[in-house]
C-alpha cells in the first residue's frame, strides 16, 4: 500500500496517531471477544473495528494483503501507520487509558518478547480451534501436544508430525 510505505519511510514518530482501525477475524470467538472487550475500555485514541478480509476492509485499505490480516492481527493508523502481530497488540493497548503504561513496558526489548509470546499463544489457541484440529473438546497440535480441558496438557512424541522428539524438534 503506497500510503503505508510512505509513512514508514517518514518515521512514525512524526506522524500523530489520532485513530486506529483494528482488523479482526470475525469468525474467531477469541477475536470477537477481544473486540468487544476493547470497545468497552476507555480509549485515549479512538478504535474502530472492521472484520478482516471484509468488503469494508478491502474498500478502506485496497493495497493491504487482506489474506494476511486473517492470519495475524493488523491495526492501521489514520495516518497510514501499519502494525501487525505483537506491535498491533501493543499499539492497541497504547490507545487505552488503563493500559497505556503496560503498552510502554511492552515496547521495551524485554516487553516485546512477552508481547510476542502472548501473540503466539493467541495464534496457537486460534489454530487449535480450527475444525481439523478439534476432536470432541480435545485440541491436537502437530507437534505432539494435546489439550483436553478435563485433563490438561499432554505430550505424545508418537503423535508428533515433526519427526518425533521434543516440541520444536526438527528431526
Amino acid at each position: 500500500m503506497a500510503g503505508l510505505a510512505a509513512v514508514r519511510d517518514r518515521g512514525a514518530a512524526r506522524v500523530p496517531v489520532l485513530g486506529l482501525t483494528v482488523l479482526y477475524d470475525a469468525r474467531c470467538s477469541l477475536c470477537s471477544f477481544l473486540r468487544d472487550w476493547l470497545g468497552k475500555q476507555a480509549q485515549l485514541v479512538p478504535l474502530r473495528f472492521v472484520p478482516a478480509g471484509s468488503e469494508e476492509a478491502r474498500r478502506r485499505f485496497p493495497g493491504l494483503d487482506h489474506r494476511a490480516t486473517l492470519d495475524e492481527i493488523t491495526v492501521v493508523g489514520d495516518g497510514g501507520q501499519l502494525y501487525q502481530g505483537a506491535a498491533a497488540w501493543v499499539v492497541t493497548l497504547w490507545a487505552l487509558r488503563e493500559y497505556r503504561s503496560l503498552a510502554h513496558r511492552l515496547s521495551t526489548p524485554a516487553g516485546a518478547r512477552l508481547a510476542r509470546g502472548a501473540t503466539l499463544a493467541a495464534a496457537k489457541w486460534r489454530e487449535a480451534r480450527a475444525p481439523d484440529r478439534w476432536d470432541g473438546g480435545v485440541y491436537h497440535w502437530g507437534d505432539g501436544w494435546t489439550y483436553d480441558p478435563s485433563a490438561g496438557w499432554t505430550y505424545d512424541p508418537a503423535a508428533c508430525d515433526c519427526g518425533g522428539g521434543a516440541p520444536g524438534s526438527t528431526r
